[in-house]
């Protein structure tokens, strides 16, 4: 292929190649010519035009294929656009010639039609250059339409659509004779042709003004006619050019001299839609030809022009705009209302015709003001549907006021308004659905009356107008929540009002399911007591219905309607009246078979449409029960089910006889009756109902064969049981579109209603089935069949074998013995149920049973195959394959797939060929390869030989489909065929005609299989894939270029698979044109294609995606679609456009992760874009009163730079790229913000500093951050949280949030000492007032506190509260706010508060109850809840339980705990009012209790709720639950009377140790932990507390008792043995040790002790680590306390391992000689156990000496380890730990000869290290233990070490120091000597004296040398003064005699004083301090543990 790309023909290498190489090669070289031409100089292209143009127009004879001819086209177009021009006659003179060609042979077609396609390329592109050639071109070419064949004609309509637009109005001549061929080609029997005739005409009419003129009239029957027998693209090409003319002539403006020359008149608005009713009402007969038929009101309209003619009203509306259509809405409605009025009684003679007719009018309606209209002008419009329906309801008051009961039912007039009526009342519905809460005022606007006109036509007397209006009722409660209990009332109320009318009876039942069906879509629901007000209505209707016979029938219906409709409710509010359900569906039916027959004898016709229709309603009430209840169904339910069954089974049976005996009246009651039978029996467990499963079998045949169906139900049977893909190949009608609604007409045949709610009512409580339009059941005698089939699958597969053989014998018989169109109705019902029975066996992996069956299934199946309804054989293709999987038999399947073989070789007719093609397919996908890959080669050969069956368009569309299964299915198998297939796919792709849309689908589907089957392979760089990626991107290309757009769809999934695999191999810049081309096309499935890969690109390259967007738009010189403004707000702003009309839910849900993806990874960068994006759409439609009242509020701001551009946005309204978008597309934009915000967040922390952002911006003016557009997010959070959509408000409110915590803290930098925010308190304040009234739902005021909360919170660190504070709190309390804030503000209310938290904590803890606790619950229910919310409410309890549980606990603390409320009575201390109990009378009751039990009740409350959810954390347990619920906990334990009920009680606290050790293993958050670890700290203290307590009542006790024969308090009492499970310490050692491990792992004894694991080096922990064994270890220290002597021995080796484990594993040497915090903890945890009274106690004392001399020997071999480990130890840790020993336990300890040696020699050790730091630590613990009062420990230490110390310093006097460090040595060490001289003896003291006082006096400085000394020197200097000063007086003898005796140190010493006389004044008070910085931080340290 690369040889193909240069710019001539490379003719060598094309020479070489095969024929389909050719091709190929050809169609490559012409892609990259194009591309060329356009890159290349004009001078290059002029050298080789003449070359290029002979080999251009060589190509021509060379019989091109289609997309090659389109190619070749382009490409001479834009050679003679570039290059010279003189040379294009010829071009076009050869061109003519060989159109004119008299060779009419297939192979010669080619030629003549690329020859067509290139004058039309040439003429677009060339012009008017070419003006004075084209009448000729046209004149020859118009010759040719007569005698070309469906392709010529095809595209000689297409070339002469190009030749009109490329001459514009130059083309005048020729228009007529165009017009006159293209009205020819426009009822032409090829489609394809119609579609380029419309094309043709629409370009025409932009100049030829007589189109839409003169001829109009002509024009629209022309288009009626072209709409009969059209399919989808006919219709939608032919309706386009219908509406868009009609659109010109009303809006036209004549040129003047036009209007002289010839009298042209303006067509007016009225006589247009006049004309489209015509065709809407009349068809395609015309005017005044109206036929025979036609009078005599026989013929009706076909379905195919009304829903042309629909298409064309939208087109028709949407081509003049929204604006036009706001203004003269009113005509509009009134004359799409009046085709389904009496004035045309045709359209609605039938039921079926007025059905069909109110679905287009809807349709209409719905697209026009759904589509067009902005949210204003829709309310607008709800105003004039509103006024209609009053006058509509004027009319038939009118009618119905007439006396005479025989006028008024039989009235024209009614029924004339009913269709009106309806259709008025389903948009209304649909309207108010999508305005949501936007239309709250409507509702509230009393002049309108809107809910009062709907109520009123409640009682209309047609069936269908008060289910329009119950259904329009339920529109409005789920867009409105909060009417929903409103209305309900007000229809209860009525219907209890109206009984004794018929039509209020069934109008307010209908109006009360369907609010009943609306409540799953309401959060907030309705109030439980309604059903029990629901249900007592439908018992007394359905008891008083026998009471008056006229109301008999609707009462019945009424009941069980309301009964039905209650069951949706769920289990919570069913279970309460499930007995009286069961009991009434128990007495609908008869006793026995015995009462039946009674029954039957007595009963008249009347009786028994009464009783079909109750029996019918309670069927229907039980489905709806079972569907609904599903939890509610156990055992004991299903037993009373169960024996009306066989009895409703019986009355089935005998429907038949009783239907011969009444006749037609009972025809549909008996019909419904069937249906609800088998839907309900569809749901119940086939074992239910196993003794009647051969009578049902039975009669489900019979329905299934009964003689008098004559309708073909095909479209509704079948679907379900294809598969879905082979769907798409079928039956164009069954994709999705946006006409589906109309087009589903269409699908059902002309004899079949569509579906609508009057068929089946009870329908109109279920959940919607499409999106948010009414439910739309079709006709039960169709319903009952569908429902038969699937029923039939289940009974048949249920039956013992022995019956399935005589039904199917049976069903085959029946076939057999039918004939004609009856024949093919029962096949089709026969195939369905048998292909249900087969999915079913195979689904449940059942058996077929006897050999018989599958004779006589596959009998069935063949015949099916062979039918010639196309969705008969794709269902008995897919049945065929599920037999053989249910048989599961290699040889069977293999003699299938050779029956379909012998079929394909042989049969020649279409429809075998096709039905065994899909067969071979079906096959393949339920059963993989078929077992041998000779198979696989002979199915593919056959299906290639099909494929290029080119007589037959659709023989290769099924084969190629069947091939597309093969090649999913046989996966890695397929490999060895992969190239012969991708050749014959493009070689297919080149040749086929693009009329034959369906062909090229199929390929594309062939082709998609294909690259997925080659998958990641595609991205290697062999020769052989380099051929076939080549040859995919290739097919890619070709399908780029169809007309068709479902196979631009497919090319679009077939390039993002390519790019799935080998991303580097696609054209990304192509890909992202040809998406964004297509963005907006009117087909639904091309969208979605467009928008699956968009969102696939997007996540990995989203900034390269939407650069290549813009610079399309750009370069763009085609024209891309006018609404897609990339250009001006790039692909981001077209998705957000696009989202904003898109109807679609999966679309839109693809739009929306498309903008997601882009955002998070683009948003930081293209911030201002973003933010200007989601600004545009919320200001779009804000309200201008509410921007200028923001403005007003920034006046201030005016000056700044960043927040001046924020004024300007309301003056350029114009270029506003989004209109009036809706509500939900700005909830998506509010959200974007929010996102934004957080992208931010991750990016960088200049985005929340201004100073820094304003710094940045200046070096560099590209960037961007978020805190100068601050302005901009405040202002856009101000207008969604005051909008009138709630959603949008809770959205604003969400940002409004998200704002403030994110730039709360951002300072000001202009003023110090405020924060950034403080200047827009005003707006914050203006948003939140208005969600604070009294009509505000209720969450969006919880959203509001939630924001005020925040803010109050964010502020109180500054100096006064936010402003907004002050409004809100005018309500509470007078406005004095301190900066306390929040608490101020509840304070005053706490009392209350606090009442009502702890009883919304006690519903909590009853409702977590488990379920067999449910007999003890209160029955009335709790203080928030009723009995029967209980279930409901839990969710709201779960959602807040802990922030309360927190607060009261809080509460509690600060009171005390013990504190009652004074206003607080006696009675009752700790039930409050609350909203439940309000309204029950006082207890009186009530015990009184005491306060101690008050107390303990709530500390129970607390604990209790606290350990139950500790214990058994859910998965899905937030962590702020459990953080609150520590919390509470730690708040509780800090006052002293719950410590010490927990202290009392060991249990209880071993309990909850254990709750809380589980909570530390399954948690891994260090908070949490952390908490925990409080937690048990505090326990500990209790039970120490409750220890100390006990001891010390009982020495009170004893008085003067002897000590000895005090009792043991403390665990482990006289033994000392710890229980396991009984013991709080022991709880607790195992909860520290978790800890411990956890974070240091040596600890563990196991491992360590293991060989093979050596010692590490000590380490650091992280942070967290550090503060969770500091915390284990405090708890640890404090464990010896709660034990007795005795158990404080068996505890203490473990803490001191621990304790010791933690020195050594953390000791590391840190600079500066510090600790690290964990070392410093395990010090001090040493420090608190080796000071423990029970070291000390008479019991324990020697126990404890043996094991602390044991501690320390450990700690003294750490120094010197046994086998060279450990060497990293810090000396400094060890050393103090050494220290602590010595000063810390009693004196036997660590006086015993040879550890003190060992300890003395550890020291001498150390004070050699040459590290100063070490040597100062040294020292300053030697200060210590020379300082410990008792002589025994601290002499060996002084008469060891002293002289060493002496020698030290003496050293330091000859070797000055040099810096700080060593300064500070000698500072310690002279006040160790001090120290010593303090300690020693009397006598001793002079002596010492007299060896500190030379040294003091060597470092004295006379009066020269201390000028130039080093500031060390001089400090030195001032320290040895200092003590002098002090040391001389204290021992003046020692000091006189020795300055005496020594003259040299006399003289310096006075040298030194006299010379620094002055400055010694200064500095004594302040050397003390400044001598070294670090020093006292550190020493405080270090004495802390000692």
């Amino acid at each position: 292929m690369e040889l193909a790309h240069s710019l001539l023909l490379n003719e060598e290498a094309y020479n070489q190649l095969g024929e389909v190489q050719k091709a190929e090669f050809i169609f490559e070289w012409l892609r990259y010519l194009e591309k060329l031409l356009l890159a290349t100089s004009r001078n290059d292209v002029k050298e080789k035009q003449k070359t290029l143009v002979e080999q251009l127009l060589s190509l021509l004879n060379n019989s091109p294929g289609p997309p090659t001819r389109k190619l070749l086209a382009k490409n001479l177009a834009i050679l003679y656009s570039i290059g010279d021009t003189f040379s294009v006659y010829e071009a076009i003179d050869k061109c003519n010639d060989l159109i004119r060609s008299k060779d009419d042979s297939p192979s010669y077609l080619p030629t003549k039609l690329a020859a067509v396609v290139c004058l039309g390329s040439l003429y677009k592109k060339l012009g008017r250059i070419l003006g004075n050639t084209f009448t000729d071109t046209v004149g020859n070419i118009l010759k040719a339409v007569k005698s070309a064949e469906s392709q010529g004609r095809y595209e000689i309509m297409l070339s002469l659509q190009n030749i009109l637009n490329g001459l514009g109005a130059a083309a005048a001549p020729c228009h007529r004779d165009v017009y006159k061929a293209a009205r020819s080609c426009l009822t032409d029997r090829s489609m394809a042709v119609r579609c380029a005739a419309a094309k043709c005409l629409l370009e025409l009419q932009n100049e030829a003004i007589f189109m839409w003129s003169t001829d109009l009239d002509s024009v629209a029957t022309l288009c009626f006619k072209s709409f009969e027998g059209s399919n989808y693209d006919v219709r939608i090409s032919v309706s386009k050019l219908l509406g868009t003319i009609l659109a010109k002539a009303v809006t036209s403006k004549h040129p003047g001299t036009a209007a002289s020359r010839q009298s042209i008149r303006r067509v007016s608005l009225e006589e247009v839609l006049e004309l489209l009713g015509t065709g809407f009402l009349r068809g395609s007969s015309g005017f005044l030809r109206a036929s025979g038929d036609m009078l005599k009101g026989t013929s009706s309209v076909s379905r195919d022009v009304r829903v042309g003619v629909t298409q064309a009203y939208v087109v028709f509306v949407s081509t003049l705009g929204g604006a036009w259509l706001e203004k003269n809405f009113a005509a509009f409605l009134s004359h799409i209302l009046s085709l389904v009025s009496q004035s045309h009684p045709k359209a609605t003679q039938t039921q079926i015709d007025a059905v069909c007719c109110r679905r287009c009018v809807s349709f209409i309606l719905r697209t026009t003001i759904g589509g067009l209209l902005g949210e204003k002008a829709q309310l607008a419009v709800v105003k004039d549907i509103c006024q209609a329906i009053w006058k509509l309801k004027k009319v038939m008051d009118a009618v119905m006021s007439d006396g005479n009961l025989e006028t008024r039912v039989g009235s024209t007039d009614v029924a004339a308004s009913q269709h009106m009526l309806v259709c008025a009342l389903q948009e209304l519905g649909n309207l108010i659905h999508n305005l949501g809460t936007t239309a709250a005022p409507l509702l509230q606007d009393s002049s309108t009356g809107l809910l009062d006109s709907i109520l009123s036509v409640t009682l209309h007397p047609s069936i269908s107008v008060r289910l329009a209006a119950a259904w329009c009722l339920h529109c409005i409660a789920v867009a409105l929540p909060s009417y929903l209990t409103p209305l309900l009332d007000r229809c209860l109320e009525r219907l209890t009002g109206h009984k004794s009318s018929p039509e209020a009876v069934t109008g307010f039942s209908f109006a009360v399911a369907a609010l009943l069906g609306a409540v799953k879509h309401c959060p907030l629901g309705i109030p439980h007591g309604k059903g029990k007000i629901i249900m007592t209505l439908a018992e007394d209707l359905l008891c008083s219905a026998a009471q008056n016979s006229r109301l008999s029938a609707q009462r019945t219906q009424a009941g069980w309607l309301l009964i039905a409709a209650l069951m949706t409710l769920g289990p919570a509010v069913v279970s309460h009246h499930l007995a009286r359900v069961l009991l009434l569906w128990k007495c609908v039916f008869p006793a026995s078979p015995k009462d039946l027959e009674t029954e039957k004898s007595r009963g008249d016709s009347f009786t028994w449409q009464v009783t079909l229709e109750g029996r019918a309603g309670a069927l229907c009430a039980i489905k709806s029960f079972v569907s609904h209840c599903g939890d509610l169904l156990t055992e004991e339910v299903i037993q009373r089910l169960l024996p009306p069954l066989p009895c409703a089974v019986d009355l089935l049976t005998q429907l038949s006889s009783i239907l011969k005996m009444y006749g037609n009246p009972l025809k549909t009651p008996s019909a419904v009756y069937r249906q609800r039978l088998y839907e309900l029996l569809i749901l119940l467990p086939p074992e239910t109902y196993e003794g009647n499963l051969c009578a049902i079998l039975k009669e489900l045949a019979a329905d299934l064969t009964a003689p008098d169906i004559q309708v073909s139900a095909s479209t509704f049977l079948l679907p379900p049981l294809c598969h879905q893909d082979d769907l798409l190949i079928l039956s164009p009608l069954l994709q999705e579109t946006d006409h589906r609604f109309i087009e589903e007409q269409l699908l059902l045949g002309n004899g079949v209603a569509c579906g609508s709610l009057e068929y089946d009512p009870y329908l109109i409580y279920e959940k919607d089935v499409e999106g948010d339009s009414v439910p739309k059941p079709l006709p039960p005698a169709l319903s009952v069949i569908s429902s038969a089939a699937k029923l039939f699958g289940v009974v048949c597969a249920h039956v013992g074998e022995t019956q399935r053989l005589p039904i199917l014998e049976q069903l085959l018989g029946s076939i057999k013995h039918t004939k004609g169109a009856r024949q093919q109705v029962v096949q089709l019902h026969v195939v369905s149920s048998v292909s249900s029975f087969l999915k079913y066996v195979a689904l449940s992996k059942g058996c077929l049973g006897p050999e018989e069956m599958k004779r006589f299934a596959l009998t069935l199946v063949t015949g099916a195959l062979e039918s010639t309804n196309p969705l008969l054989r794709c269902a008995a293709a897919e049945a065929w394959a599920r037999l053989a999987q249910v048989l599961d038999d290699g040889a069977f399947t293999a003699g299938l797939a050779q029956v379909s073989f012998d079929k394909l070789k042989s049969a020649r007719d279409v429809v075998t060929r096709t039905g065994h093609s899909l067969a071979l397919g079906s096959l393949h996908r339920y059963l993989g390869g078929i077992s041998s890959s000779q198979h696989l080669n002979s199915c593919i050969g056959i299906l290639y030989t099909l494929a290029q069956d080119s007589t037959s368009p659709d023989v290769q569309t099924w084969a190629l489909h069947s091939l597309s299964l093969i090649i999913d299915s046989a996966g890695p198998l397929y490999y060895v065929h992969v190239e012969p297939t991708l050749s014959l796919i493009i070689m297919l792709l080149l040749n086929v005609p693009p009329t034959h849309a369906e062909v090229h689908q199929s390929l594309g589907r062939c082709l998609n299989a294909l690259i997925t089957t080659l998958g990641p392979e595609l991205q290697g760089n062999s020769t052989s894939i380099s051929t076939l990626r080549a040859s995919c991107l290739l097919g890619c290309a070709v399908m780029q270029d169809n007309p068709d757009c479902l196979v631009q769809a497919q090319a679009i999934s077939c390039l993002q698979q390519l790019h799935m695999f080998a991303p580097r191999h696609v054209n990304l810049s192509s890909l992202v044109s040809c998406l964004c081309v297509n963005l907006y096309s009117p087909y639904l499935l091309l969208r979605r294609a467009v928008l699956a890969c968009l969102r696939q690109l997007v996540q990995r390259e989203a900034a390269e995606v939407s650069e290549h967007a813009v610079m399309l738009a750009k370069d763009s010189r085609e024209e891309l679609t006018p609404d897609a403004n990339i250009r001006e707000v790039g692909l981001e702003g077209a998705l957000l456009i696009l989202l904003d009309k898109e109807t679609d839910e999966r679309l839109c849900h693809d739009i929306k992760e498309t903008l997601n993806y882009m955002l998070t990874s683009m948003a930081v960068e293209k911030l201002s874009l973003w933010l200007k994006l989601c600004k545009d759409i919320l200001a779009a439609s804000a309200d201008c009163t509410a921007i200028t009242c923001v403005d007003t509020m920034q006046e201030e701001e005016g000056d700044k730079g960043d927040d001046a551009s924020v004024l300007t946005t309301r003056h350029d309204e114009k270029s506003h790229p989004f209109t009036n978008p809706r509500w939900a597309t700005r909830v998506f934009a509010a959200e974007c913000v929010c996102r934004i915000i957080n992208q931010c967040e991750n990016a960088s922390s200049a985005h929340f500093d201004i100073a820094l952002a304003q710094e940045m911006k200046k070096k560099d003016s590209r960037n961007d951050f978020l805190v100068l557009h601050l302005a901009d997010l405040i202002r856009m959070a101000f207008m969604a949280a005051t909008d009138h959509s709630d959603q949008l408000r809770l959205s604003g409110l969400e940002m409004l949030l998200v704002v403030i915590r994110r730039f709360a803290t951002v300072p000001e930098p202009e003023f110090p000492g405020h924060v950034i925010l403080e200047q827009y308190q005003a707006n914050v304040g203006a948003a939140l007032r208005p969600a604070f009234t009294s009509e505000t739902p209720p969450d969006v005021t919880a959203k509001a506190c939630q924001v005020y909360i925040i803010a109050v919170q964010r502020h109180k660190n500054h100096r006064q509260p936010l402003k907004t504070t002050s409004c809100l709190e005018d309500s509470i309390r007078n406005g004095s706010c301190s900066s306390d804030g929040l608490l101020d503000l509840v304070y005053a209310d706490l009392g209350t508060l606090s009442r009502l938290w702890l009883a919304a904590l006690q519903d909590f803890a009853l409702l977590t109850l488990p379920s067999e606790f449910a007999s003890q619950l209160p029955a009335e229910g709790g203080a928030f809840y009723t009995a029967e919310t209980s279930e409901n409410a839990k969710l709201q309890y779960y959602n807040s339980w802990a922030l309360i549980l927190h607060a009261t606990a809080l509460w509690l603390t600060s009171t005390g705990f013990v504190v009652a409320d004074p206003d607080e009575g006696a009675s009752d201390l700790s039930r409050p009012v609350t909203p439940t109990s309000m309204c029950q009378g006082s207890s009186s009751g009530a015990t009184i209790k005491s306060p101690e039990d008050v107390y303990t009740d709530r500390f129970h409350l607390i604990l209790g709720i606290s350990v139950e959810f500790l214990c058994s954390l859910r998965s899905d347990a937030t962590m702020e639950s459990i953080t609150a619920c520590l919390y509470a906990l730690q708040a509780l334990l800090d006052v002293p009377w719950p410590r010490s009920k927990i202290g009392s009680d060991q249990d209880l606290g071993i309990e909850l140790l254990n709750v809380l050790h589980r909570v530390i293993l399954t948690r891994e958050s260090p908070s949490i932990q952390l908490a925990s670890l409080e937690v048990v700290r505090q326990i500990i203290c209790a039970a120490q507390e409750h220890v100390k307590e006990k001891r010390r009542s009982a020495e009170v006790d004893d008085g003067a008792a002897e000590k000895e024969t005090l009792p043991e308090f403390g665990e482990g009492k006289d033994t000392g043995g710890l229980v396991p499970g009984k013991s709080l310490v022991f709880a607790t050692l195992e909860l520290c040790v978790c800890i411990l491990v956890r974070q240091l792992p040596e600890l563990n004894p196991k491992l360590t002790g293991s060989p093979g694991v050596k010692a590490r080096k000590p380490q650091m922990l992280s942070e967290d680590g550090s503060r969770l064994v500091s915390a284990a270890l405090v708890i640890l220290s404090e464990l010896p306390a709660v034990c007795s002597p005795e158990g404080s021995i068996s505890i203490l080796p473990t803490i001191l391992y621990l304790t010791i484990g933690v020195l050594r594993e953390t000791a590391v040497k840190l600079p500066g000689g510090q600790l690290s915090s964990t070392v410093a903890a395990s010090l001090q945890a040493l420090k608190g156990i080796l000071s423990s009274p029970m070291a000390r106690a008479e019991k324990s004392h020697t126990a404890w000496t043996d094991l602390l001399r044991s501690a320390l020997t450990t700690v003294l071999d750490f120094w010197d380890p046994v086998d060279e480990t450990h060497q990293e130890l810090d000396e400094v840790s060890l050393l103090t730990a050494i220290t602590v020993f010595i000063l810390s336990t009693s004196p036997e300890v660590t006086t015993i000869p040879c550890l003190q040696k060992r300890c003395i020699d550890k020291f001498k050790a150390t004070l050699e290290i040459k590290d100063p730091m070490v040597q100062i630590k040294t020292y300053q613990l030697l200060h210590s233990i020379f300082q410990y009062p008792n002589p025994a420990v601290s002499y060996p230490y002084i008469y060891s070490l002293a002289s060493c110390i002496m020698e030290k310093l003496q050293e330091i006097d000859k070797r000055k120091p040099e810096n700080t460090a060593e300064l500070q040595i000698f500072q310690e060490g002279i006040k160790v000597l001090e120290t010593l001289v303090t300690v020693a003896e009397e006598h001793h003291r002079s002596q010492l004296v007299a060896c500190l006082l030379p040294i003091l006096i060597s470092f004295l400085l006379d009066e020269n040398a201390l000028g130039s000394a080093t500031s060390i020197m001089r400090n030195l200097h001032d320290f040895a003064l200092q003590n002098l000063m002090q040391i001389g007086p204290q021992y003046s003898s020692v000091f006189k005699s020795l300055v005496t005796s020594s003259p040299a140190l006399k003289a310096r010493l006075e040298a030194a004083i006299k010379g620094n006389q002055e400055s010694v004044k200064v500095k004594i008070p302040t050397s003390k301090y400044t001598k070294s910085p670090g020093k006292n931080s550190s020493i405080q340290l270090k004495t802390s543990f000692l």
